[in-house]
């Protein structure tokens, strides 16, 4: 058996303003680097064999600060674009408030959670899901097979995307579905790779 740790990256400066982000590069905020903190001591005494992460460096730099606090230095990461954050194409670097006020609540819930809602430029939850699941499959599912103890450091939408898969979730519950910065959520994986049960984790559990 093995373990699959999703943790999305600590509070960045453009989550902390609310602006829609995706694929622009911000560094974490002082309280993004403090969630990464928690998330390490969350795993401390866990050992892990693997680490992806997604091309931007706010997963970066919430890696580097779990790690600090698991006292390892020998991870290594792999870093891939198939796991970054949805993007938000012409709604990067919007104000998500003052967008809801724009459009309406419902428009602005679909934008945020839906499943195959388009934006401009940018691409549904759906999209997301189309290219992290291959990669999850091709690559980061062969560790687990073989008994590694895998860490995935990504973003709010990727991991929805992969929690939908891991966990078989309809179109209807992924929308529900919130994974909040710095959260720690392990899965037990079998040796053919299907997940045995799901827990969260806090420090001092």
């Amino acid at each position: 058996m093995a373990k699959l740790f999703l943790v999305r990256h600590g509070k960045s400066e453009w989550n902390k303003k609310g602006l829609w982000t995706g694929w622009a590069d911000v560094d974490l905020a002082e309280e993004g680097r403090e969630e990464a903190k928690k998330a390490g001591e969350t795993l401390k005494g866990e050992i892990i064999h693997a680490v992806y992460t997604s091309e931007l460096k706010r997963t970066h730099q919430t890696f580097e600060g779990i790690q600090e606090a698991m006292e390892v230095s020998h991870l290594e990461r792999i870093s891939h674009h198939a796991l970054n954050e949805r993007r938000y194409g012409v709604h990067t670097g919007k104000n998500k408030w003052q967008v809801k006020e724009e459009i309406g609540e419902e428009a602005f819930h679909q934008i945020r959670r839906g499943w195959d809602v388009a934006i401009p430029e940018g691409e549904t939850l759906k999209d997301v899901h189309a290219r992290v699941v291959p990669y999850y499959e091709e690559n980061i599912k062969k560790d687990l097979v073989e008994g590694k103890n895998v860490l995935v450091v990504a973003h709010g939408n990727s991991l929805r995307a992969l929690v939908k898969h891991l966990e078989n979730l309809d179109e209807t519950k992924v929308c529900e579905l919130e994974i909040e910065t710095g959260e720690v959520h392990c899965y037990h994986i079998d040796g053919s790779g299907k997940v045995l049960h799901k827990e969260m984790k806090s420090s001092g559990h």
